[in-house]
């Protein structure tokens, strides 16, 4: 913490996480300042309405003191505007934040390649393949991965950068100390190891719809470049990219099926002007020349998936091989299994199960090989669901089981 640190939390607790608070210091020449003047001060200044003049009136020096004793006492670390460690991407933005909380270790983010990568929760097989591809390619040539830390897209991103043995920055919408997203505890603790969890909200602020949007513009003000993975054309990695655009950050889209209306966002990306990013390199080249990256050692995505492939094969489970003849026994069963569900069922049922594959598929490509009509498919595939011969996924997406 800086020594003007317990000023920023009381200045951020006045105003809010977001709020424009530039002009104010400006007019005041310093946090520090705008804390000792009076309130005729606070009234005759023009950067200040009077609803702020309000709350900083409202809110004390104690309220601030709380926060700052909270954090030391389960080791966060505050990081304040004036603080040295404090980005200097951030403070290029509009409305930078008063205060970061950080656990774990920020990366240096001025001096690094830094990479936001971002997509849906309900992400596609696919979708997650390529965005742990992507993340740990560019981490294996030191660049520091952003994201969000939720399921899906956020969640492979984190997880490709460490595998990569890079530095990953998990940004939050939501304060430490609470339990929002429970189910990916595990990850947000590797996240820590090799790397930090930030957020500018107060320890125990729950998670909203509003503070998502707050969030998101941080990943992209950290970041260099925002690459977006699998969006629909409402979604928040829009509204990341959408800031990221604003900012002046680099844009860079994976391209999606056109049959996936769910997640045309992308593809929409590309058509207005985002570059298209098709393997690491992609996302590294326009900052090659600044931070010295190497290009001919950015491995491609082929190289990639073998040493993905090597490090699968490479892994011994001495259980798993003395099994072995019980898994071989096991899918001898679930083939006769599937069979004898198979023979109940009706021709519409079988003929959808056979265009079924492996991989989730969009229903409009399903439907499309059965030359059915939609609502024969998808009753079609309530039932496999029940026979447990078909499993669903989100955006309407299904594959054998």
């Amino acid at each position: 913490m800086s020594k003007n640190a317990v000023y920023w939390l009381w200045l951020q607790k006045a105003l809010g996480e977001g709020a424009h608070f530039k002009e104010i210091i400006a007019d005041f020449g310093g946090v520090k300042a705008l804390f000792d003047a009076n309130i005729l001060d606070w009234k005759m200044s023009p950067a200040l309405v009077p609803k702020q003049i309000t709350r900083l009136e409202k809110i004390k020096l104690a309220d601030a003191e709380h926060i700052a004793r909270l954090c030391d006492k389960n080791g966060w670390q505050i990081i304040d505007y004036d603080d040295e460690r404090y980005p200097e991407r951030l403070k290029d933005i509009s409305n930078p934040p008063a205060v970061l909380y950080v656990d774990g270790e920020l990366p240096d983010i001025d001096s690094s390649v830094v990479l936001g990568i971002v997509g849906t929760r309900k992400a596609s097989e696919y979708a997650l393949k390529v965005t742990e591809l992507m993340s740990n390619g560019v981490a294996l040539c030191g660049a520091v991965v952003v994201s969000g830390g939720a399921l899906g897209v956020d969640s492979a991103a984190h997880r490709g950068a460490i595998s990569g043995r890079g530095k990953t920055v998990a940004v939050l919408g939501c304060g430490f100390g609470t339990n929002y997203l429970m189910v990916n505890h595990s990850l947000r603790e590797a996240v820590k190891r090799n790397g930090a969890l930030v957020t500018e909200f107060q320890p125990f602020t729950q998670a909203t719809r509003y503070t998502f949007p707050l969030r998101n513009r941080l990943i992209s003000a950290l970041s260099l470049g925002v690459l977006v993975v699998e969006a629909g054309v409402k979604s928040g990695s829009l509204i990341t990219a959408g800031f990221a655009l604003e900012q002046g950050r680099d844009v860079f889209a994976v391209p999606c099926s056109i049959l996936s209306p769910d997640y045309a966002g992308t593809n929409k990306l590309i058509e207005d002007g985002a570059t298209v990013a098709l393997k690491p390199a992609d996302l590294l080249f326009p900052y090659a020349e600044r931070f010295k990256i190497d290009m001919s050692k950015v491995k491609t995505v082929n190289e990639l998936m073998e040493e993905t492939a090597d490090k699968n094969a490479n892994i011994v489970n001495p259980a798993e091989d003395k099994l072995s003849f019980e898994r071989l026994e096991e899918g001898r069963q679930k083939i006769e299994k599937r069979e004898k569900a198979l023979l109940g069922l009706s021709e519409s049922c079988k003929a959808v199960y056979e265009a079924l594959t492996d991989s989730f598929e969009h229903i409009d490509i399903i439907t499309e090989k059965c030359a059915m009509p939609v609502s024969a498919v998808l009753g079609a595939l309530t039932t496999l669901e029940i026979a447990d011969l078909a499993q669903s996924a989100g955006g309407k997406r299904y594959k054998r089981n």
